[in-house]
């Protein structure tokens, strides 16, 4: 398929800039891939789709402050740099995104705040990307608890508008275990401890993945010809207990829900050749896109995406490209919220 494709109209006042005041109580879509049914309904209804045997697979990664704020050393000029991923924990190595990326060079140092804190510039790894270095000499508790005391909650650039405090505690899952994202599993957000239980009580199983989300997730896409676009890989982990339990739901054909699109792609880089799921831990930069034979989920819960993304492809590819942009368009006349504290799509 092509990049046009997946382009549609969103009015700006769509995209949600705060999350619902109640995450259960966020609209959900329902879309019933056989037959394109939709339905209108409130996240907390999911109980109703949902029977014992069942089994609902979550993204358990923990979003860190990722974005911080320094100065560079002489000249004082303000840089913003986004933490994506550490490559060395011995010698605070980090991968980084920095902006404005022409002042910032190899060898330049960067203060943060009053703190301790600084870094150097080793190399460059994209036209935006460098490798740095933080000069610390404290524990690594210590270098951790400062990073997360200067650091802003990564909100995505298309939320336009400022960070505040409470998003430190509503861009994350309640169930948010493993630090390592620099984006929320935005699918997730919509969970409460009310929910959970109640499926439990229903019979439900929930099971965790994990899969450190990266800004890649909302990297645009650059050529019209999908097959040549390359995303950026991220860790991820399927554990020996998610695999034993999904294989047991597909065994007896019962339903096997993924919570976001970063746990399917997680369960679809760790299928085995008997088509079951496998335990597994490593990189993936699969790129799922229409037309596209999943193997292991039979159900996705997601949120409404941007136009021309990697994860509307993803969604598409799920729930059949025309029934999926049909029901995009139902939302916008519905005036659902789109993108990351927006509304969720139930995809059957």
């Amino acid at each position: 398929m092509k990049l046009s494709e997946f382009k549609f109209n969103l009015p700006s006042d769509l995209i949600a800039l705060y999350p619902n005041e109640n995450r259960d109580e966020a609209r959900m879509l329902v879309l019933h891939r056989q037959t394109g049914k939709i339905e209108h309904k409130v996240f907390k209804d999911i109980i109703e789709y949902f029977n014992e045997g069942d089994v609902m697979v979550l993204n358990d990664t923990k979003v860190f402050p990722a974005r911080l704020y320094g100065n560079k050393e002489k000249t004082g000029a303000k840089i913003e740099v986004s933490l994506l991923r550490e490559l060395n924990k011995e010698y605070h190595l980090w991968d980084v995104i920095v902006d404005p990326a022409r002042k910032i060079r190899v060898g330049n140092k960067l203060y943060f705040g009053d703190s301790d804190l600084v870094a150097e510039v080793i190399d460059n790894t994209t036209s935006r990307g460098r490798t740095i270095r933080f000069l610390y000499d404290g524990s690594d508790d210590e270098f951790y608890k400062t990073l997360d005391a200067l650091g802003e909650t990564p909100l995505p650039p298309q939320i336009r508008r400022k960070v505040e405090a409470a998003d430190r505690d509503r861009y994350q899952t309640i169930y948010a275990q493993h630090t390592g994202a620099v984006a929320a599993p935005s699918a997730g957000m919509h969970f409460t401890r009310q929910v959970m239980k109640r499926l439990e009580l229903k019979g439900v199983d929930i099971t965790p993945i994990t899969l450190h989300v990266g800004l890649g997730t909302f990297k645009k896409v650059e050529v019209e010809d999908l097959t040549k676009h390359k995303p950026e890989s991220e860790n991820f982990k399927v554990p020996e207990v998610t695999a034993d339990k999904v294989n047991a739901s597909l065994d007896v054909k019962k339903r096997v829900c993924a919570v976001g699109t970063t746990t399917l792609r997680a369960l679809e880089s760790s299928v085995s050749a008997n088509a079951r799921l496998k335990p597994n831990e490593g990189w993936t930069d699969r790129f799922i896109f229409p037309p596209y034979d999943f193997k292991i989920a039979n159900a996705l819960i997601t949120n409404f995406h941007m136009p021309e993304s990697t994860l509307l492809m993803m969604a598409c590819a799920f729930g059949g490209y025309d029934k999926v942009m049909n029901a995009y368009q139902e939302a916008i006349k519905e005036k659902y919220r789109f993108f990351s504290y927006g509304d969720a799509m139930l995809i059957i």
